[in-house]
């Protein structure tokens, strides 16, 4: 029997995220908060510990602070057992610049491949918000004899458009071609009213993975992207095969959720991955203690519910809560609510998301808004409610309706 391969994870955590703004002013998008006590980051690493990878590391670069930090508190692994999860920022090992592109930053960073030496190399995006077995991926793709393999989930073919296209080969098992955001695709060969999107993971042999980017690093007209410029390398040698997210049997899912991925790269996006999660038989289930998402342990009390001053009763429907948050009177539907948040006595909050330490004053209302960290609604205050006068204030209002209130923002009645 041959021995077990060693596989080695790399999350790509570099990106600026602009299209989250002002979610993403102070903090690389993949630490921006999600679901009450979660980053984003904590959905790619806890997919690859539950998928047996004890040594992960998280390439960073734009506004890393938080990120490296909560990484370096939150997931420590055993030394004893040569496990560990960390941060490398940009080592301008190549020279003294940034990363010109994710496949860059993998050039830059060869020598925590050479340290290593694994025969695998999983290479996943830090911004989605999904469950996955990276271990079945990797069996596949060792059967499979691909240089490497690219994870796909079926979407409608009317949102083709949308994303980057895998047009595959049922035969061979390979990649025919990498279709950027096409008009008019074909559909799958078993189903013809859904396609193949790139998930933006892959599975590498090592030895092509280093080939690839060496190269790529010399081409003046590449963009040096992992999807853009390496997938289509492979594709074009007949090297590059797909896996299919319908094939990943995550223990616990169930035949609701099995198959969710949200790529959170827009405000709308990203409110409606948190609508997701608060109904009756959610879309996707924080909840499934078979393959846990893992985060911070946040040392403070648990959420509480009282009377205001007047004797006014408050009540949560359909809403996540998170621990530390003390809601007085306050009538709460369909939101979700960070650590540490507290409003006061008939104060409301609707189809909202909340981040921590935020604090709502008497009377204040909140309806179909993201307010960041530390914002405070004076008595009487108002977000979402009227949208000219969000947007005469200066908060981002998107085209559905959504308005966004920046990090530590105080907002007068």
């Amino acid at each position: 029997m041959s021995a077990p391969k060693k596989v080695f994870g790399i999350i790509l955590a570099g990106g600026e995220g602009k299209r989250l703004m002002p979610l993403t002013a102070d903090r690389a998008k993949p630490a921006v908060p999600f679901g009450g006590q979660y980053r984003l980051i904590d959905f790619a690493i806890s997919n690859l510990i539950n998928s047996g990878l004890r040594q992960v590391v998280v390439l960073t670069q734009y506004k890393s602070h938080s990120l490296d930090r909560h990484v370096s508190q939150n997931w420590r692994m055993s030394a004893l057992l040569d496990s560990y999860v960390t941060s490398v920022p940009a080592q301008q090992r190549l020279g003294k610049r940034w990363f010109s592109g994710s496949a860059d930053a993998i050039l830059q960073s060869l020598n925590l491949i050479f340290d290593e030496k694994p025969d695998i190399v999983v290479v996943i995006g830090a911004d989605h918000v999904y469950r996955m077995d990276f271990q079945q991926m990797v069996d596949a793709h060792i059967e499979s004899g691909a240089g490497v393999t690219v994870a796909g989930i079926r979407q409608p073919l009317a949102l083709a458009s949308q994303f980057g296209v895998i047009d595959v080969d049922p035969d061979s098992g390979r990649i025919r071609e990498f279709l950027e955001k096409p008009a008019d695709p074909e559909g799958l060969p078993d189903s013809p009213n859904e396609v193949l999107v790139s998930m933006g993971n892959y599975v590498f042999n090592t030895d092509a993975l280093i080939a690839a980017v060496e190269v790529d690093g010399e081409s003046a007209t590449s963009g040096h992207d992992m999807g853009g410029d390496i997938i289509p390398y492979f594709v074009d040698r007949g090297d590059a095969g797909y896996y299919d997210m319908k094939q990943n049997d995550v223990p616990g899912s169930s035949p609701r959720d099995r198959s969710y991925w949200r790529d959170v790269g827009t405000i709308d996006s990203y409110f409606d991955a948190h609508m997701d999660l608060i109904s009756t038989l959610p879309i996707f289930n924080l909840y499934n203690t078979a393959w846990p998402i893992r985060t911070q342990s946040v040392n403070t009390p648990p959420a509480k519910f009282v009377r205001d001053a007047v004797g006014r009763i408050g009540n949560a429907i359909d809403s996540i809560v998170s621990v530390g948050s003390v809601l007085s009177g306050t009538h709460l539907e369909r939101s979700v609510i960070g650590v540490g948040t507290v409003a006061s006595g008939g104060s409301t909050i609707t189809d909202s998301v909340v981040l921590d330490q935020v604090q709502l004053g008497l009377g204040a209302r909140v309806h179909r808004a993201v307010l960041d960290k530390n914002v405070v609604l004076e008595d009487g205050a108002t977000v979402g409610v009227d949208r000219e006068r969000d947007i005469e204030r200066g908060f981002t209002v998107t085209d559905s309706g959504i308005t966004v209130v920046g990090k530590g923002i105080h907002i007068p009645r």
